[in-house]
Formats: structure tokens, sequence, C-alpha cells
């Protein structure tokens, strides 16, 4: 999953980085409201983690003007204590949820999954396709009851198109949501990770869980 930090504190905005990361969750940064209001408006994102103490632009502005454009994406507030109102306001405005600093790290990664599984309308950690299951907490993937190994980019293009299963993903889609925006989009990477996941979850069923839309791109389903 992809996630932009809009976070004027370099240093946290790191550290958050890296635990997401290491979690592999692709990031990307910014580090003032107007900034990651334009970067938030042009770039697929899963989620957008928002502090609301920014400068050039206050957090809950950058929220009001997101949610005027982009009224699907989920956006957790990250607050300092004692912020009462402004947490009041920013929910009325329009955000999925909110942590305040400081935080326990697993804490608001349980809360920045929450927020994309129910924007996917999904609340449940686990993704059912025919005998495919995946559990999106403990990133593991298990077709009829066996376990299946998988890489992390492997892993993050499986999770997209789960979470949009029935939905064409075009490539350019899948390339925005498991690469940051310096990525060349020109690449066939994810043509080379699709053939993978196919040796992996299709080799030996019967029935197909990927399946190619030529011109258009690929959806995960069972067969009807």
């Amino acid at each position: 999953m992809k996630i932009l930090i809009i976070e004027d504190e370099k240093k946290m905005a790191a550290i958050l980085k890296q635990g997401l990361e290491e979690h592999a969750f692709v990031v990307d940064l910014a580090y003032d409201g107007e900034e990651g209001l334009y970067v938030a408006e042009t770039y697929p994102y899963d989620a957008v983690l928002l502090d609301i103490m920014l400068p050039v632009m206050d957090g809950l502005t950058v929220l009001g003007k997101l949610r005027s454009k982009r009224s699907d994406l989920p956006v957790l507030l990250i607050t300092a204590r004692g912020e009462i109102e402004d947490r009041i306001r920013g929910l009325n405005i329009g955000a999925d949820d909110y942590i305040t600093k400081p935080f326990d790290f697993s804490e608001l990664l349980a809360r920045l999954k929450s927020v994309i599984r129910r924007s996917k309308g999904k609340p449940s950690p686990l993704i059912t396709i025919d005998d495919l299951v995946i559990d999106t907490n403990s990133r593991t993937v298990q077709r009829a009851g066996r376990e299946i190994s998988l890489s992390a980019t492997e892993y993050n293009l499986l999770e997209h198109l789960a979470l949009n299963k029935g939905r064409v993903i075009s490539r350019t889609e899948l390339t925005e949501h498991i690469y940051d925006t310096e990525f060349d989009r020109d690449s066939n990477v994810i043509d080379v990770y699709i053939n993978h996941l196919r040796k992996k979850l299709d080799k030996g069923f019967e029935r197909q869980i990927i399946h190619t839309m030529r011109g258009a791109g690929y959806v995960l389903k069972g067969d009807a």
C-alpha cells in the first residue's frame, strides 16, 4: 500500500517513513501543507497521514480542500495532546481517524490499516476469493489451505488487486500504488511480477484467480 505523510518535523517524518517501509508500505513525504495538498491531489495513495500543525497551510485547511476533491481518500490526523477542538473539527471536516502524539507505532499501524480497509468496504482483515485467503494483518496468503510465500512486492501487488477485487486495474495504477513517485513507469516490471504471482497462485489449480483484460490491465476474481 502507498502512503503519503504530510509532516513538517523531518525527524518524525523520517521515523514514520522507515517504520512503514519496514512493514512493506511505499511512502512519500511532504513537509508543508501546500506541498502535501498538491502531492495528494496529483498522485494516488491508499491513505494520508496528516499532521494538524503545518507551515504554509495548516492540516485542517489541507483536509478541507482535499475533501472537496477526493472524498474517498482515507486521512488519519496526527494531533498533539490538548488539541481536542482541532480533533473534533478534523472529524467533522472528514478525517477518518486520528492519533495523538506521542503514540505507539503499532497502534498507528493498526489504525492506518483499519481506515484503508474500511475505505475499500472490507472492514475484516481477511480477504477471501474462492479458496484464496489473504490476511492483511499478518500479510500471509493461503490457497486451498496451503500457505504461499510471497516477496514484499508480490504481496503488495496482490493486496492492491484483492482490495479492488472484481475491478480491472491498469498497469499504470498498479505501478503508482506499489512504487514511489520516482519509479520509471515505462518499465515492464508489473508484467514480470504478475507472472510470478500466477506461478505461485494459479499453477496447478483448475480455477484461475488472476485474469488479464487485454489492453486494460488485470483483475482478481474467481472463475464464474
